[in-house]
């Protein structure tokens, strides 16, 4: 064969496949960034509630707060997003569909086995679309609802069997995985 023939195909080639590299890491920094972004602000929002309301009071920022923020997002960037766990507290909007079960199961895989919950991610194109998730590791805060019954106060479970009578979004421990951010974006 000729090898300026080859020379050209192997140019071609290159060509073709850097393109859909550096697409596939624009995708990712894109997804991280959107997934990345609402965590900071619920937290901020639930930090400045509890100070005024209690833990009991702040219930509300997780449950209608986060949702508006999560689709003020949307808007904003053009990427869905939502919270999703294998323990849920709120069947309606935190059930994972089957692609998240699978990485959300992996992920806590990957953390029994000592990886970091906050270096967890994953994204990848799924039918048509961008998918990225992003494990939300449980902090200090989120044992106040989340934790073991005997450490979470009365006030609290009253208003979480109130509004959660199928709560299943409890026992967790500090560093585990509570559940994940999701986005996806039409390709």
């Amino acid at each position: 064969m000729n090898k300026s023939f080859v020379a050209v195909v192997a140019i071609v080639m290159l060509n073709i496949a850097v393109p859909a590299s550096a697409e596939e890491d624009a995708r990712l920094a894109e997804a991280r960034k959107v997934a990345t972004s609402l965590p900071p602000k619920l937290v901020g929002a639930l930090q400045e509630e509890i100070k005024k309301s209690g833990f009991d009071g702040a219930i509300p920022v997780c449950r209608d707060m986060a949702p508006k923020m999560a689709g003020e997002l949307a808007q904003q960037t053009g990427w869905k997003i939502k919270r999703v766990s294998l323990k849920t507290r709120n069947e309606t909007r935190a059930t994972p569909d089957a692609w998240e079960k699978v990485a959300l199961e992996d992920f806590d895989k990957r953390a029994a086995a000592g990886e970091s919950p906050a270096q967890l991610e994953k994204g990848e194109v799924v039918n048509n679309e961008y998918r990225y998730v992003k494990a939300l590791p449980v902090q200090q805060l989120c044992l106040n609802c989340h934790g073991t019954p005997d450490n979470t106060a009365d006030a609290v479970k009253q208003v979480l069997a109130e509004h959660y009578p199928n709560d299943r979004a409890t026992g967790y421990s500090l560093g585990q995985i509570r559940g994940v951010i999701s986005v996806r974006k039409p390709l």
